[in-house]
């Protein structure tokens, strides 16, 4: 079974986790669909730092070539996206069903380790931590290594906010504030421990995971040459 890694401190972008998406052309938006839907899936795209990428690269990068075919490029190519500001951004997905078969949901957790409610909807801005499966593959002549989403747990939750279709009118109805306690600025979610639409997807591959000792060899040498020159500042 592949190991799981844990990306740290990131920040979601689009997440869909409380149910499976697809993307509707009509709507030109994903939209809910059941799992076993055509290109249904959990997904969470997410910003993070140099120090956060070039670690998961390495990580990636190690789980490649420990399971490097002859036919496969030398080396895994660097599959995130940079922004003009300087962050990056990936992605992580979960298929709703592999072969038929329905996939578990990915978990959902608080900064202290409680269960989210099955409901439960994350929002852009709010920084997680997501666990991940590395799946290396080989489909369609292209070689990579991709995410497979397994858990989340939100450390600072941004609501979600509903557009107001009204303006202020002058002279009107006010409510008065019946709020004894004034707002904070601190908005983590406080429990117990435990750009644009993207919709890329690449069929299942077969399966071949990265043992500790080639992911702990494919670390040194080589492949932290390959790490380095990929994140180094311009």
């Amino acid at each position: 079974m592949a190991e799981t890694y844990i990306i740290e401190g990131i920040e979601a972008l689009w997440p869909r986790v409380d149910q499976t998406y697809a993307f509707d052309k009509k709507a030109n938006r994903s939209m809910p669909c059941g799992p076993r839907d055509t290109n249904a899936e959990f997904s969470i795209q997410f910003r993070m730092d140099n120090p956060t990428a070039k670690a998961l690269f390495a990580a990636m990068s190690a789980c490649y070539l420990a399971s490097r075919e002859d036919k496969w490029a030398e080396k895994l190519a660097n599959p995130f996206v940079k922004d003009d500001n300087g962050s990056i951004t990936h992605k992580a997905t979960l298929k709703g069903a592999y072969n038929g078969q329905v996939t578990d949901k990915p978990a959902q957790y608080d900064s202290q380790g409680n269960t989210l409610a099955e409901d439960f909807q994350l929002t852009t801005g709010s920084t997680v931590n997501v666990a991940v499966q590395l799946i290396p593959y080989d489909f369609g002549g292209k070689q990579s290594v991709s995410l497979r989403l397994k858990a989340v747990q939100v450390i600072k939750y941004v609501p979600m906010e509903r557009s107001n279709p009204f303006r202020a009118v002058e002279g009107g109805f006010v409510m008065d504030d019946p709020n004894p306690f004034k707002p904070t600025t601190n908005n983590v979610l406080e429990m117990k421990p435990a750009v644009e639409e993207s919709d890329d997807m690449f069929e299942e591959p077969v399966k071949k995971t990265a043992t500790k000792a080639a992911v702990a060899s494919a670390s040194k040498g080589e492949l932290g040459d390959i790490v380095d020159s990929m994140f180094d500042d311009d």
